[in-house]
């Protein structure tokens, strides 16, 4: 494919990117920079393992999505013709990934606040409401067009100054290029439990396959949409790894960081006043779009699994997305730290992360939905992995393991 064809099907790219940004969060960005703020570059396998495991469970959404023509919510609960086994999945879909996506609201909305509250000196709690309120203007009055076409500006304006910022710095490309190799260092379990946690989101899986259908209306797509969604992946690792080189160039080893903008400020010094403001819109960048993000998934997974439309202007839908919305600037509003909030998503994303995966591969086995499309040896292979894997996270964020 020459630099002509790689142009044309960048033109395509759309869904994915609302992928990304839902990946990219506040969450993400305090976690990367964290992880090299205490322990410089070593962890950066863990980021490059847990967005090629997220490849392979989005490729599986995206191929349900553009073939089958129907949404992984509206798919679980077909999966079973048991009644008391399609009662159960609509149940764990709908508390873990509606209530979870509220926790995760606030967090998010206080995020984007954050960044700019660093760069205008306006309380965190003043913006947040007019965070939350772009947000849902935009989901409120925009078309998916509109929308998709916010999310790759915002992701974008992320890529661009988290990229920056990380060439300015001047990394040690030796020490940069060590932290591919696979290590665990002492004392850092949990942290490469947070870096996958953060990253193999589950409520992703819902939203990519309900919005490929919006922009591919039949499985002449696919290839497109797999371009799609790997592309925009790579952009979310290009991202993280960028926030964690300049947490690592900024802090000293065995930093401790308590809010990621405390990194713009640590890097004025080797990069001028502009640091803060470049790094500070990137991080209210990952806040907007993930304030948006985590509404829409829940309200196309709990229409899904309930079987309700998943037209964007539909009462119930709207009723979904509106009231976590609500429930996030709530919360910044009234300064509540969402630190307790996260935690109860976190728990919530370790307890349906395996279960979500598991029901994901059933489906994709299911020939009556996808006949020829079904996956793959390999695919299958690689999926059993990951759930192995999400399944020893879930029982080690619950103190079993």
């Amino acid at each position: 494919m020459g630099f002509k064809g790689l142009l044309s099907k960048m033109k395509n790219i759309g869904p994915g990117t609302i992928v990304a940004a839902a990946i990219v969060g506040p969450g993400t960005i305090a976690t990367a920079s964290q992880t090299d703020a205490e322990f410089g570059y070593t962890l950066i396998w863990a980021v490059v393992f847990s967005l090629i495991a997220t490849m392979i469970l989005q490729e599986m959404s995206t191929r349900l999505g553009v073939v089958s023509r129907i949404d992984l919510g509206r798919a679980f609960r077909e999966q079973f013709n048991n009644r008391v086994l399609k009662t159960i999945t609509i149940t764990l879909v709908i508390s873990a990934i509606t209530i979870g996506n509220a926790a995760y609201e606030a967090g998010n909305i206080t995020g984007g606040a954050i960044g700019l509250a660093t760069i205008t000196n306006i309380p965190v709690n003043v913006w947040g409401v007019v965070v939350g309120l772009v947000a849902g203007l935009f989901l409120w009055f925009g078309n998916y067009k509109t929308i998709e076409k916010a999310f790759v500006v915002l992701i974008l304006a992320m890529s661009l100054s988290f990229f920056l910022t990380a060439i300015v710095v001047k990394p040690d490309l030796s020490e940069m290029v060590a932290g591919f190799i696979p290590t665990i260092p002492d004392g850092t379990t949990l942290l490469v439990v947070s870096l996958i946690g953060t990253t193999i989101v589950p409520y992703t899986l819902f939203l990519q396959s309900s919005t490929v259908q919006e922009r591919w209306k039949d499985k002449s797509g696919l290839a497109e949409s797999r371009f799609d969604i790997i592309f925009s992946l790579l952009i979310v690792i290009v991202i993280t790894i960028s926030v964690m080189v300049s947490a690592a160039v900024a802090f000293p080893a065995g930093t401790g960081i308590s809010n990621p903008t405390e990194m713009a400020i640590q890097l004025e010094p080797l990069l001028g006043s502009w640091a803060k403001y470049i790094f500070s819109i990137g991080i209210f960048a990952a806040g907007v779009t993930s304030a948006m993000t985590a509404p829409l998934a829940a309200a196309y997974a709990t229409a899904g699994v309930l079987g309700w439309s998943r037209d964007l202007k539909s009462g119930r839908f709207r009723f979904i997305w509106v009231s976590i919305l609500a429930i996030g600037v709530i919360f910044s509003a009234i300064g509540y730290s969402p630190i307790q909030l996260i935690l109860f998503a976190q728990y919530a994303n370790g307890l349906i992360l395996p279960v979500i995966v598991l029901l994901l591969m059933f489906v994709m086995n299911n020939k009556r939905l996808l006949g020829e499309n079904t996956n793959p040896q390999w695919i299958n292979i690689a999926g059993w992995t990951i759930f192995a894997i999400t399944l020893l996270l879930s029982l080690n964020s619950f103190g079993i393991l």
